[in-house]
């Protein structure tokens, strides 16, 4: 489900441009959330990998 089904009725080229929009939305928050923990814990794992 990517939230489209709203769109039913609208043209294709809009509802592609819906998806479009999603998928770099998720993007977005992805790389946001992954280098916020990267940032929080990268530190602490690389120290502990170094331990041993």
């Amino acid at each position: 489900m990517t939230g489209t089904e709203i769109l039913v009725g609208s043209p294709p080229s809009l509802q592609a441009l819906a998806v479009i929009a999603i998928v770099l939305l998720e993007a977005v928050l992805l790389y946001v959330g992954y280098g916020t923990v990267e940032d929080a814990v990268g530190a602490i794992v690389l120290d502990r990998l170094a331990e041993t």
